[in-house]
C-alpha cells in the first residue's frame, strides 16, 4: 500500500512538472501573441470609435468613423478589386500547384533540380518579385510583350490599361505557386500505393485515377490551400503599392492599400482601424463558409465523405 502511494505519489510530481515545463516552453510564443497580436487588436478596436491622428490624443466619435465607411465609395470599390482578385488568383494557384506537383512525383532525372527551380520564386522578397514584373509588364520592352510579338500578337499596356492591370497581377501572383507545390507534394507521397493498384485492376486509366483516387486523397491538402489561399489573396497588398499604387483609376486599389493609406499617408488611425475590423469579419464570414462547404468535398481517410 506505501508502495503504491508513493507511486502515485511520484506521478503526480512527474505530471505537474510536465505542466510547468510546457507552459515554460509555451511562455515566449504566449509573450509574443499577447504584445504584438492581442494588444494591437484590442487597441485598434478602441481607436475604432476615436478620431485619432498619432499626433493628438484620441478623440472619443462613437460610431462616427462607421457611418463615414459606409458613405465611402472606395470601400466598396476596394473590396471588390481584392475578391476579383481573389476570386482568380487562388483557383488558378491552387489547380497550378497541384499539377505541378503531379509532374514532379514522378521519378524522372534531376527531379530534385526541378522542385528546386519551382520552389526557389516562392521564397523570394515580395518587393523584389515585384519590381521584376513591373519590368516584365512593361508595355515598351517588357518581356510579356516580346514574347507575344514572336505569335504576331500586339500585347496590351498591361499595368498602363485599367482593363489589364488587375488581370497582369493575378498572372503575377503565379511567381509563388512553388510554394503550394512543396505541399501538395508531401500529400501526394502519403497517398497509399494500393489504392492505384486497386484502381488499376479496375481498369482504371489516368484520369480515373486521378479524379477519384488522388483528388479525393488530396481534398484535405486542397481544403487547407483553400482556406490559407483566401486569407492571404484578401490581405494583398505589395503589388497594389509596389507597381501600380492603386491604379490605374484605382483598377487595382486593392482593400489593404486603401488602409494603408488612411493610416500611414493622411493619419487617419481610427478610420483604418474600422477598416481593418470590416477586413476581420469579411475574412471571418468567408473563412466560415469555406469551413462549412468542405463537409460535401473533404474526404478524410477512414471516414465517409462529408466526415460523417
Amino acid at each position: 500500500m506505501m508502495n503504491s502511494r508513493r507511486a502515485t505519489g511520484r506521478r503526480s510530481r512527474l505530471m505537474f512538472r510536465e505542466h510547468i515545463d510546457g507552459w515554460i516552453f509555451a511562455l515566449p510564443w504566449l509573450l509574443g501573441f499577447a504584445i504584438w497580436t492581442l494588444g494591437p487588436m484590442i487597441a485598434s478596436l478602441i481607436f475604432a470609435f476615436t478620431d485619432y491622428d498619432m499626433v493628438t490624443p484620441p478623440r472619443w466619435i462613437g460610431m462616427g468613423n462607421l457611418r463615414e465607411l459606409i458613405r465611402d465609395p472606395l470601400i466598396v470599390h476596394s473590396l471588390k478589386v481584392t475578391t476579383l482578385y481573389a476570386v482568380a488568383s487562388v483557383p488558378l494557384n491552387i489547380c497550378l500547384g497541384l499539377i505541378l506537383a503531379m509532374l514532379l512525383n514522378s521519378k524522372i532525372r534531376g527531379l530534385r533540380w526541378y522542385r528546386t527551380g519551382y520552389y526557389l520564386p516562392s521564397v523570394l522578397s515580395g518587393v523584389a518579385a515585384a519590381l521584376l514584373w513591373r519590368w516584365i509588364f512593361s508595355p515598351d520592352f517588357g518581356l510579356f510583350n516580346l514574347v507575344l510579338s514572336w505569335f504576331g500578337i500586339k500585347g496590351p499596356a498591361w499595368l498602363a490599361d485599367e482593363r489589364w492591370a488587375l488581370p497582369a497581377l493575378v498572372i503575377m501572383s503565379l511567381w509563388g505557386v512553388g510554394g503550394g507545390m512543396i505541399i501538395y507534394l508531401a500529400g501526394l507521397q502519403g497517398i497509399p500505393t494500393e489504392l492505384y493498384e486497386a484502381a488499376e485492376v479496375d481498369g482504371a486509366g489516368l484520369l480515373a485515377k486521378t479524379f477519384h483516387v488522388t483528388i479525393p486523397m488530396m481534398s484535405p491538402v486542397i481544403f487547407y490551400q483553400l482556406v490559407m489561399g483566401v486569407i492571404g489573396s484578401l490581405q494583398v497588398f505589395t503589388q497594389g503599392y509596389i507597381i501600380t499604387a492603386g491604379g490605374p483609376h484605382n483598377a487595382t486599389l486593392f482593400y489593404m492599400l486603401h488602409l494603408y493609406r488612411n493610416a500611414f499617408e493622411y493619419f487617419r488611425m481610427g478610420y483604418a482601424s474600422v477598416m481593418a475590423w470590416v477586413l476581420f469579419f469579411y475574412i471571418l464570414i468567408l473563412t466560415l463558409f469555406v469551413f462549412k462547404s468542405s463537409a460535401a468535398w473533404v474526404y478524410y481517410e477512414g471516414q465517409l465523405r462529408g466526415g460523417r
